[in-house]
């Protein structure tokens, strides 16, 4: 997840096109996949115009507001939404059983040498060096690896599946998460609470997973699950 990549807009986006329809095309012509699930980001849902309290589905982030985002490099939020409902639409026209998962930011344990940088925001209080990290956690939407990989399993099998399916098992104001991490955590050097005074964000709705529940799955994880699991990895590699 390249949220601050400095591409442009236009080669980011063409080579996601590219490859997604590359694949799906393959998958088409083999004549032997009976479903496709493309994992998908909230950063196709939350850059809305709609004002509303809830999103959920049948939300698509606008891309006038994605071009003009000051916090969220532009080049990823117009290329993730762009693909997705040109992934949609290719598997519509074509007759392709196509799922996808909407995803915010996945935490927990990791088995890469670096740190994810999904990971890398949702710690951003714990590792001293990620303060300009911080506004992204002003709203903040997580799931925990292991419901990722449940979820994707889940909806390959449900004979029922389609369309879009946003899988967000958590959400926290900063204050609320900052409250959380030092409380369970008192051993780290957290910043002083004053800091986020001036952190401002894009205003976002909740996400509602409430299509992915009534289909039958079941999150299993919170909040600790995912922050013991994340810790303990950075520690393992020497990042803590």
């Amino acid at each position: 997840m390249d949220i601050n990549g400095k591409e442009p807009e236009k080669t980011v986006t063409k080579r996601a096109l590219e490859g997604t329809l590359g694949i799906l095309k393959a998958c088409l012509n083999s004549k032997t996949v009976k479903r496709v699930i493309y994992t998908s980001s909230a950063a196709t849902v939350l850059y809305n115009d709609k004002g509303l309290s809830v999103s959920d589905e049948s939300t698509w982030s606008n891309l006038d507001i994605c071009k003009n985002s000051k916090l969220v490099n532009p080049s990823y939020l117009v290329s993730k939404t762009i693909t997705e409902r040109t992934a949609l639409e290719f598997a519509e026209k074509n007759g392709l059983d196509l799922v996808t998962l909407v995803l915010p930011l996945v935490v927990g344990p990791f088995i890469c040498p670096t740190i994810p940088s999904s990971v890398s925001m949702a710690l951003a209080m714990i590792l001293s060096d990620q303060v300009d990290q911080y506004e992204y956690l002003i709203y903040s939407y997580m799931v925990h690896i292991d419901d990722v990989a449940g979820a994707h399993m889940f909806l390959l099998e449900h004979p029922n599946a389609k369309g879009r399916y946003i899988c967000s098992s958590v959400e926290r104001r900063i204050h609320q998460l900052y409250e959380f991490l030092s409380s369970r955590y008192p051993r780290f050097q957290l910043p002083r609470m004053e800091i986020f005074n001036g952190v401002t964000s894009y205003r976002h709705s909740s996400l509602s997973s409430q299509k992915l529940l009534d289909t039958g799955f079941k999150f299993k994880y919170g909040l600790a699950e995912m922050f013991d699991g994340a810790i303990q990895c950075c520690k393992e590699r020497s990042f803590l």
